[in-house]
């Protein structure tokens, strides 16, 4: 329990950090939201309509401290304040029309991804220097070598514009009304097998390989080997022995993984037109919408955080020298 809760500490510890910087850094950059909107304006607003904008940023001339408790408070109700390229909607409202889609779109990628990959490094592990371990991983390392954008640019105009087994992007049709049946989730199914398939394919030799190389280690050694003696089958020797302990490098990487889920598949979502946070994040560095990429960062790196947290969790049940 100590081991989890100084973990826990830790982690407590690097969010206040990050919500710290979070504050601090649009504030030690040149110009600031309402400067940018009042430009976007060209002359259309009154002048004295700037100390308003900058009271609805957070921008004040209050002190530094004062701005930054009041900052925290905010953040710890889930107040990131207004957006300015979708205002007057504030920055939550915007984030969560793109988190549904990015935690369906990249969540669906890295669990997928990482199942695959991480169950045929055990079989090619097993029966290695056969002819599943002499194909598989050399083409799942190619394939990972092209930037998953370009393999997602090539697929959209293989099955997209030429085959037409496919739509071009967005995550449904707009003749379809967002709504829990049959045809609406057919249609996002169907939107996604590209961009998820794009990722998965760029991304399964990664696992594939980890889990390979560190399940061939794990088989050499001793406690294997005395499984192997003892006469269990090799079912429960690989599963129960040898795939449980090769697991833990895997799950750390996972765990990464998932955090960073949140940020979105950035390239992905450009070419796919695909309405999530990463799309998100584009609009805002165009728009210089500083709320909102200040929201999108603190979102990707609380996910970051949370995302390891459990993985410790997890850890703490798969080894149990973390225990002691």
């Amino acid at each position: 329990m100590k081991y989890l809760l100084r973990r826990l500490g830790f982690y407590l510890l690097a969010a206040w950090a990050a919500v710290s910087l979070n504050f601090f850094l649009p504030r030690m950059m040149p110009g600031d939201p309402a400067t940018a909107m009042f430009a976007q304006f060209k002359g259309k607003l009154a002048p004295e309509a700037m100390a308003a904008l900058k009271e609805t940023f957070g921008m004040t001339d209050q002190p530094v401290l004062i701005q930054y408790i009041t900052y925290v408070r905010h953040v710890l109700m889930g107040d990131f304040g207004i957006s300015v390229a979708y205002f007057p909607t504030p920055v939550i409202e915007v984030i969560g029309t793109g988190l549904v889609w990015t935690l369906f779109l990249a969540g669906s990628a890295v669990v997928i991804s990482f199942v695959i990959g991480s169950s045929l490094g055990v079989v090619t592990a097993w029966l290695r220097r056969g002819r599943l371990d002499t194909w598989v991983p050399p083409t799942m390392v190619f394939l990972g070598a092209f930037p998953y954008f370009w393999l997602a640019m090539v697929a959209l105009y293989i099955f997209g514009f030429n085959l037409r087994w496919f739509p071009f992007g967005h995550a449904y049709s707009d003749s379809q009304v967002p709504e829990f049946s049959f045809a609406f989730i057919a249609d996002v199914i169907r939107h996604a097998v590209l961009p998820v398939g794009t990722v998965v394919l760029a991304t399964l030799g990664g696992w594939l390989l980890t889990m390979r190389n560190t399940m061939v280690s794990v088989l050499g050694s001793d406690y294997v080997s005395l499984a192997h003696a003892k006469g269990l089958s090799p079912r429960r020797v690989v599963m129960r022995y040898a795939a449980r302990n090769a697991l833990l490098p895997s799950v750390t990487g996972f765990g990464m993984a998932i955090g960073f889920v949140l940020g979105g598949s950035l390239l992905t979502e450009i070419v796919f037109s695909y309405p999530g946070q990463g799309y998100l994040l584009v609009q805002a560095v165009r728009s210089q919408d500083y709320p909102l990429m200040q929201g999108i960062f603190l979102i990707i790196t609380l996910a970051v955080l949370t995302a390891n947290w459990f993985v410790d969790l997890l850890y703490f049940w798969l080894d149990p020298r973390t225990r002691s």
